[in-house]
């Protein structure tokens, strides 16, 4: 078994044997002659054999380090090859990051860097799941995940991303015009409430409204129970009942006559989403890459105006 201490010294051989001078070799690696004469002194002793004859005037190797030197020039050049592989890595990243993504944040943080991420580093590959599913991300074997700072884990490092969220109740002027609008979110309970469950979760999300200081939930009930917010905003239109859904999602909606806000009172901004990843203190350069681009674009963003 060779001693770590004996690399340094098999390195110092080589270098005096293609430099055949102690001096070149010792400016090569960066140390005195002296040292690197007991480097070699003491591989010579441990060995029990003269690798080297020295002069006043040159170095020449014995045939015993001509031995020596044929032997360990490929494991030396090897091991060059593969830290200079290393450093490239870092200098260039490359790899598969894993990415958890909630529904809503996909469009907003992560499409709008993929040319980028394409163009500029074309040896990384981003794997991403888009999921509403509130899980451990380094347990799942993810790299980093966006989600709503709420459902963040303790121990994780956590990137705010963009503005606030603000949740609506809205529904059809049809669905009004029959059934009329709430004017408490507890009027809820008496209407045709199009529910959505987080998926993983047992029961339907308990839509959050927020009075005199704190938030409170009523548990709504409905004809409709669906994992996909899409579905809720078309069944929203088509006059089913009322859903509950982020702003910026309905804004359009607003502007046609399509849905009409309801309870607004009691819909106050929350924050949003952040991008999330573990402590390390190392962290690959590609998983670096792509923070810094969601980062960088999410900067960007600007929120749409509240609903008067």
């Amino acid at each position: 078994m060779i001693h770590p201490s004996e690399f340094g010294a098999l390195r110092a051989f080589a270098a005096v044997a293609e430099q055949r001078s102690f001096s070149r070799a010792a400016e090569q690696l960066g140390v005195s002659s002296s040292a690197l004469s007991q480097l070699i002194r003491g591989l010579e002793e441990r060995l029990g054999i003269r690798l080297l004859h020295r002069t006043t005037r040159s170095v020449s190797l014995t045939e015993a380090g001509e031995t020596l030197l044929a032997e360990i020039n490929p494991a030396i050049d090897g091991l060059t090859g593969a830290l200079a592989r290393a450093r490239d890595a870092a200098r260039r990243p490359k790899g598969t990051v894993r990415l958890h993504c909630f529904h809503a944040a996909a469009d907003s943080f992560v499409v709008p860097i993929l040319p980028q991420l394409a163009r500029d580093f074309p040896d990384i590959t981003l794997d991403l799941t888009i999921d509403d599913t509130v899980l451990d991300i380094v347990g799942s074997g993810y790299d980093a995940g966006i989600r709503i700072g709420e459902v963040i884990e303790r121990d994780m490092v956590a990137l705010r991303l963009g503005g606030d969220i603000r949740q609506l109740a809205v529904a059809a002027p049809a669905y009004i015009a029959e059934h009329g609008a709430p004017k408490t979110p507890k009027d809820l309970l008496d209407h045709r409430c199009i529910r959505w469950r987080w998926p993983g979760q047992p029961g339907p999300y308990a839509w959050e409204f927020f009075e005199q200081g704190r938030w409170f939930s009523v548990a709504v009930n409905g004809p409709l129970i669906t994992s996909s917010r899409a579905v809720m905003m078309q069944a929203a239109l088509a006059g089913v009942g009322i859903s509950f859904l982020k702003e910026e999602s309905v804004v359009d909606a607003f502007a046609r006559g399509a849905l009409v806000p309801l309870l607004q009172e009691w819909s106050v901004p929350f924050p949003g989403y952040y991008l999330c990843y573990p402590q390390q203190r190392q962290m690959a350069p590609a998983s670096r890459a792509v923070i810094d681009l969601i980062r960088n674009a999410a900067s960007d963003l600007r929120q749409p105006a509240p609903i008067a």
